[in-house]
């Protein structure tokens, strides 16, 4: 079973003051690099999972969609998804991503953003999505990027020169990694690069997009604080057929 640390109080109050938790879709630094992989979404059946607020739910039945399912294993975040849609078509359901049982061939498109990353099982993951999906259809997905997510102590340091540098090791060891981020003892699943592709690949998808997120020079004019995320890559968007 996953980590469900949305539940609790401490991590959720510091979620909710988030950009992203507050402006939703648009606060989200990475989302017009997905939004360029998206389908066409009208008439489509669209699961979302990992689908916190409800955002990405409600943006895709604006752009016509038939119908959207959307799973999270925090009933904080269902919760609040419930409380903003106001959509008989978008259905919400509290699902353990690590458990999670779809009827297959029963959507057109799947989505997450950002959960993907507490997942153990990645593989048995995979499948059931590709399971799941129409063939034809787009996944696509972001998590942190591996780089980002890979050091044991992860934070900015300086080096000799007075450098700013992310201090990246034990890469080449997957597996579990606890971070303080909004509380203390946050468990995330480290995969290399490859792991993540090779995964998608070997599950049946056809990969057609990788992107290491980072700022243009319009987004470091508007967000110039954003200038650290040149130094290393902190998303990996991830577009991928079925």
């Amino acid at each position: 079973m996953s980590q469900n640390i949305y539940d609790t109080a401490e991590f959720f109050a510091g979620y909710s003051t988030m950009r992203r938790s507050i402006e939703g879709l648009e606060g989200a630094a990475e989302w017009p690099a997905v939004r360029a992989q998206l389908p066409e979404l009208a008439g489509k059946h669209v699961v979302d999972l990992g689908c916190g607020f409800g955002w990405f739910a409600r943006y895709a039945r604006s752009e016509g969609a038939a119908s959207v399912l959307g799973l999270d294993i925090s009933e904080n975040m269902i919760g609040r998804a419930r409380a903003d849609t106001h959509d008989e078509a978008i259905t919400y359901g509290i699902a353990d991503l690590e458990e999670l049982e779809l009827p297959e061939t029963s959507f057109d498109f799947a989505h997450s953003s950002l959960a993907f990353h507490y997942v153990k099982n990645f593989e048995r993951l995979v499948t059931t999505v590709y399971r799941a999906l129409v063939p034809g259809s787009r996944f696509v997905f972001t998590i942190e990027h591996p780089i980002f997510m890979a050091p044991r102590n992860a934070g900015w340091s300086t080096d000799a020169d007075g450098q700013r540098i992310w201090p990246l090791d034990s890469y080449a060891i997957e597996g579990s990694r606890t971070t303080d981020w909004l509380a203390k003892g946050v468990v995330k699943q480290h995969r290399r690069l490859g792991t993540t592709l090779n995964t998608l690949i070997s599950s049946g998808f056809t990969i057609r997009h990788v992107e290491e997120w980072a700022p243009s020079e319009r987004d470091l004019a508007e967000h110039p604080e954003w200038v650290e995320e040149l130094d290393r890559p902190m998303f990996l968007v991830v577009m991928a057929e079925r």
